[in-house]
């Protein structure tokens, strides 16, 4: 299924009003971690797939990427990510992140931030991944952890009062579709286990490099009060993995 809530004009409005649509990388709640998995970005070709507003795209060109291609479905994301770039060296491209077509080794690195979730097959995504990268090239990703995703309405259960009790896991190991509602949207995501994303990797021809489950940083544990929850319960997976 390929959804799109980002050109629905209420829907857009709502996330470019995120702390990570207002302040970029610097205000990804994972980016402390995400960044330290980042490669030497120098003389590099990039490809980011779900670009959103170009953090990325605009972070690899400024740390020496020799260009960087951004793909993304949404039109509306395209637009601000023009507008926020004003580099020679990136191009966006609207597409759905399963119809990439490049040719083979045009990338020394992929980059894709919060979107494979949305895509209902990750082998297929690592297989097209695999096959336009360079021998050797790097993929960098990260995606809701699926202890977030396992239950579907990714909501803690909380007490009369309203205080939150534990968050909900369950049907862990049946895979697949699963609607939450985001920004006051019913938002359509896929659940996958921790094996199945690792062995995707594996069975495509990667090398797992690097697997991080981020905690808060410091800073935002301290400014955000409901940040400590964090710590209950882990919301991302960051992966970095190796072409052979």
């Amino acid at each position: 299924m390929k959804e799109n809530k980002y050109d629905n004009p209420a829907f857009f409005e709502q996330y470019s009003k995120m702390t990570r649509s207002v302040e970029g990388l610097k205000g990804a709640g994972e980016w402390h971690e995400f960044q330290k998995m980042m490669p030497d970005f120098t003389g590099k070709r990039v490809l980011d797939l779900g670009c959103g507003f170009g953090w990325h795209c605009l972070y690899a060109v400024e740390n020496g990427a020799e260009s960087a291609v951004g793909v993304d479905i949404s039109e509306n994301m395209l637009a601000e990510a023009r507008r926020k770039t004003d580099s020679a060296q990136i191009t966006y491209i609207q597409a759905a992140l399963e119809d990439i077509d490049f040719p083979a080794a045009n990338f020394d690195v992929v980059i894709s931030s919060l979107a494979l979730h949305y895509i209902e097959s990750f082998q297929a995504v690592c297989e097209k991944v695999n096959q336009v990268l360079a021998p050797g090239g790097v993929f960098v990703f990260s995606v809701e952890h699926p202890v977030f995703t396992a239950q579907g309405t990714q909501d803690w259960y909380y007490d009369e009062a309203g205080n939150k009790l534990h968050w909900p896991v369950d049907k862990y190991f049946t895979e697949g579709l699963r609607t939450a509602n985001f920004l006051g949207e019913d938002v359509t995501k896929y659940h996958k286990t921790v094996t199945t994303y690792v062995n995707s990797l594996l069975e495509s021809g990667f090398e797992l490099v690097k697997l991080v489950e981020p905690e808060p940083d410091a800073t935002m544990l301290a400014s955000h009060p409901d940040m400590p929850d964090e710590l209950r319960r882990p919301m991302m997976l960051l992966v970095s993995a190796r072409k052979k």
